[in-house]
């Protein structure tokens, strides 16, 4: 573990922001330090520290004011996104950047209120994106403790990169298999998470319309009953708005559906 000289908490915002390395992997740490020295004319940034494990990292946060911490996911003990949420509750959380090889954590790392996610190896040039990011949100941290921010876009890897899809382009999700479809009017994406966890975080924004299936409250356009002469509730689909596809409605959810339309 190494770290250049201490300053005090609070320290005023005009002076360079301090970012704290957390990776497991010597080489990684190396190549953000030399990436973060590369940056210094664009955004000028000081190394706080270099840590191998969150438990140093939170030893030396104690000792150390930290503005931004560029955080791998996968570290022995308690990893990155672990390691994010206990940030969350101290006095003055720092703004978390993940640098990791995992794309299947990107939801997780938003809901701990991440900054970016980046994927190695990381290019300056999103790095630099990202402290940006990180150190303009540097103005809006409270004394209390700061809470996850509500869900405003998914991050999705497509063809070797980072995309980030605003939930207010989302027409509806569907699960399949182990991955989540996410499709909007223009384009669909693939999410590896949970129909269930999204729907606890997605709120009142969409409705379940069937055990596989949430759609945006607002892309509901009407329902079409498949077989005229069968049962009510069953053999119906949502029409929705921006898509051609038709999907099928439960019994269950039906009357929920038809209410929302009616309202």
């Amino acid at each position: 573990m190494s770290r250049p000289d201490e300053r005090p908490a609070g320290l005023d915002r005009q002076l360079p922001a301090r970012v704290l390395i957390v990776d497991d992997e010597a080489p990684a740490r190396n190549r953000l330090r030399e990436q973060l020295s590369q940056l210094a004319r664009e955004l000028p940034f000081v190394v706080a520290g270099e840590v191998a494990t969150a438990a140093q990292a939170l030893a030396l946060m104690d000792e150390v004011s930290v503005d931004i911490v560029l955080l791998d996911v996968s570290m022995p003990g308690v990893d990155g996104l672990g390691l994010a949420r206990r940030l969350l509750d101290r006095p003055v959380p720092p703004q978390v950047i993940f640098t990791t090889a995992h794309a299947e954590h990107a939801l997780e790392a938003f809901d701990v209120n991440a900054a970016d996610y980046l994927l190695k190896p990381v290019r300056a040039s999103r790095l630099l994106s990202a402290l940006e990011r990180a150190n303009g949100r540097l103005g809006e941290r409270r004394p209390e403790a700061a809470q996850p921010a509500s869900l405003q876009h998914f991050t999705v890897t497509e063809r070797g990169r980072i995309v980030r899809v605003s939930i207010a382009d989302v027409v509806y999700l569907r699960a399949e298999l182990k991955y989540i479809t996410v499709r909007t009017r223009d384009a669909q994406y693939l999410l590896e998470a949970s129909l269930v966890q999204l729907e606890q975080m997605l709120g009142e924004r969409f409705v379940r319309v069937h055990r596989a299936c949430l759609v945006a409250r607002g892309a509901l356009r009407g329902l079409k009953r498949a077989d005229p002469d069968g049962v009510e509730g069953a053999g119906w689909s949502v029409l929705l708005d921006g898509v051609d596809e038709q999907l099928p409605v439960s019994r269950r959810q039906w009357s929920l559906v038809r209410e929302l339309l009616s309202g």
